[in-house]
């Protein structure tokens, strides 16, 4: 097993990730860290701090041509740090926006939305869907995903989407007889 593909390791330079304050020394270690931690999960706590677990992989893939074909074609592209709504509202007509949000949960116990410290609260799901129908109002198209659920399925109808219902294998669950298909949904505006 190569060096830096130990449990030890891992939580070592996770720790070093949190502490960073080196925007260019952070984006390499998160690179490491998507690749090493469980199933390329990217969690953070309340703190702030990215959380997901050493992912035990005996040869982790670094996708090294895609990462060069991406930059190639993202020099052609303007990247923002913005919420979703100010994003948002920079659309126009003719513009396509694909969202995929933090998923409403599906119950009670399988309630994590909090990928970060600010979480992503029901609100935040109402914004979502209100901000999309305003920009689609505005002569783009608007695609969300999220779980299907009834409520999920009311907000995005009631805010005038069109509604596409299908299943999905999902294979986040540590206990791997838990993995197995769910409902999705992609909400279209415009």
């Amino acid at each position: 097993m190569p060096a830096n593909n130990t449990p030890d390791r891992y939580y070592a330079l996770r720790e070093e990730f949190n502490r960073s304050e080196d925007s260019r020394g952070k984006s390499a270690l998160f690179l490491y860290l998507n690749r090493h931690c469980y199933n390329g999960l990217c969690r953070y706590n309340s703190r702030g701090e990215f959380n997901t677990p050493f992912g035990r992989y005996s040869r982790p893939y670094f996708p090294e041509k895609e990462m060069r074909r991406f930059i190639h074609a993202a020099g052609r592209a303007e990247f923002l740090h913005a919420t979703f709504a100010d994003s948002m509202k920079l659309g126009r007509a003719g513009d396509i926006v694909y969202c995929d949000p933090p998923y409403a949960p599906l119950s009670t116990t399988a309630y994590f939305t909090d990928y970060h410290s600010g979480g992503f609260k029901w609100e935040d799901q109402q914004l979502l869907a209100q901000t999309a129908a305003e920009l689609a109002g505005r002569g783009a198209r608007v695609v969300i995903s999220n779980h299907d659920t009834k409520q999920v399925r009311d907000l995005y109808r009631q805010a005038g989407a069109r509604l596409k219902r299908f299943q999905v294998r999902r294979n986040i669950s540590c206990n791997a007889n838990k993995r197995g298909k769910v409902g999705e949904l992609l909400a279209v505006f415009g």
